[in-house]
């Protein structure tokens, strides 16, 4: 088991391998950064491709351009991707794309320029070019781009012998595939089955007797967010897409699907952020100072907002030191309150947990559990500010603020995000400074609001 351990080390991306290969690409010693890469998956190819400088990145295309294949190019980040290609020789392109399913190949032209997405079909024999332009074709970020056209299929009445001796005759098969899909004369797909029934079923049983129940199609035009969707809710494995007419156009398969969940995952941890969703290690000094830029700009404008609230009660603050003083901690426990609220919400409505239906019990218990944190850790300020400034009404003044606040914070952590899907704007992208402010204003106009009434 230990030895086992070590050699999976061993072909790992560890800290040492990386010295060595950035060693060999210094020496210009080929022989060594083969033997060096050649163990390594693709995908922890695409990783060291990815953190290394972009000299040593050029450096290293530049010795070893030839051996990188199609399953190291599908799993590179989009944002290197075409400096990759460019850099690899016509025929080194050609080879490594020809043996890739059509989603993979798609997956590669849809982040090019027109110059390299050209270079690679025209490598393609003409029937899998004719499949990839296509799939190009469909809108981005739909089914179509997302399904593979190689495909497993079988009329209807076809019995499980005949199904078997058809797949070991044929000369090719897809990489992946989970189901053997049944269609009518039309190809248009009926039912599926999987491989596991089909190989634990006698030679002699009709297809159609051990079809799946989970049988589902996807019209090729629909958004690839509800295709995850669909996989992640009703727990698919594979789902045939078809066009506008009901026939069969081709599949997808469930790492496709996760890929998108995966892509929407990091989309919306981004756009939380108020980071460009398309932001990489990769990007330039720029690219990423461009990236964040707009969303700083909106955060400095709420900002200001909370600002003038504050400068309506200077005099109040002038008089009392002690306001100024707590005033940060009303605002950042607003702050994390509404970020807590906004989060759910926002995870909700991307998951469609969160509905018009359900939308009314969802406010009442996110205002409730607001107003429970706020009375709790009300009433522990409230102590703590009575102890600190030996004010009993200072005290009164901070636990009241804070469960309003908390009750806005939660309030409007889950009202935001479901107006703004209503508007048809992103949550994820435009809720955060929207919940910042109403804490701010809330909270600060709540605190000082009622120094200034109960205290002067």
């Amino acid at each position: 088991m230990a030895d086992d351990r070590r050699s999976e080390d061993e072909d790992g991306l560890d800290a040492r391998r990386v010295s060595a290969i950035l060693a060999a690409i210094e020496a210009d010693d080929t022989s060594a950064l083969n033997d060096l890469l050649e163990p390594l998956h693709p995908a922890d190819v695409a990783d060291l491709l990815e953190q290394i400088r972009p000299d040593a990145r050029r450096h290293l295309l530049a010795l070893w351009s030839r051996e990188i294949d199609g399953d190291i190019l599908s799993e590179i980040s989009d944002a290197i991707r075409e400096e990759v290609i460019t850099s690899m020789p016509p025929e080194a392109v050609a080879e490594a794309v020809r043996d890739l399913d059509t989603d993979d190949v798609v997956d590669i032209l849809e982040d090019l320029e027109e110059p390299a997405q050209e270079a690679i079909l025209s490598a393609l024999d003409g029937v899998d070019r004719v499949a990839v332009e296509q799939a190009m074709s469909y809108p981005e970020y739909s089914a179509g781009r997302l399904m593979q056209r190689e495909v497993v299929v079988a009329p209807l009445h076809w019995t499980v012998g005949e199904m078997i001796d058809h797949l070991r005759n044929t000369d090719w098969l897809p990489d992946q595939f989970y189901h053997v899909i049944l269609v009518d004369p039309r190809m248009k797909p009926v039912a599926y089955v999987t491989l596991g029934r089909l190989l634990s079923a006698r030679r002699e049983v009709a297809l159609k007797d051990i079809v799946e129940d989970s049988f589902r199609t996807i019209e090729a035009s629909e958004p690839e967010a509800d295709v995850a969707y669909l996989f992640n809710q009703y727990h698919l494995i594979s789902c045939p897409v078809v066009d506008a007419a009901g026939r069969l156009v081709g599949v997808i398969t469930i790492d496709d699907a996760m890929n998108v969940l995966d892509e929407e995952h990091q989309e919306d941890m981004l756009r939380m952020a108020g980071v460009d969703d398309e932001a990489t290690l990769a990007d330039t000094v720029w690219e990423a100072t461009r990236g964040r830029a707009l969303w700083l700009f909106v955060n400095l404008l709420t900002a200001i907002l909370a600002s003038l609230v504050i400068g309506l009660f200077a005099d109040t603050i002038d008089q009392m030191v002690a306001l100024a003083v707590l005033m940060p901690i009303v605002a950042s426990m607003g702050g994390n309150a509404g970020t807590q609220s906004m989060t759910v919400a926002v995870r909700a409505l991307a998951t469609r947990d969160l509905t018009p239906r359900n939308a009314p019990r969802v406010i009442r218990r996110e205002v409730a559990v607001g107003a429970l944190n706020g009375a709790v850790f009300g009433l522990i300020m409230a102590l703590v500010a009575g102890f600190w400034f030996g004010m009993p009404m200072l005290a009164v003044v901070i636990g009241l603020a804070m469960l309003l606040t908390l009750m806005a914070a939660a309030l409007g952590g889950i009202v935001i995000p479901m107006a703004l899907e209503r508007a048809g704007i992103d949550p994820a992208l435009a809720s955060g400074p929207f919940v910042t402010t109403v804490t701010d204003v809330v909270g600060f106009f709540a605190f000082l609001g009622l120094a200034t009434w109960v205290l002067m």
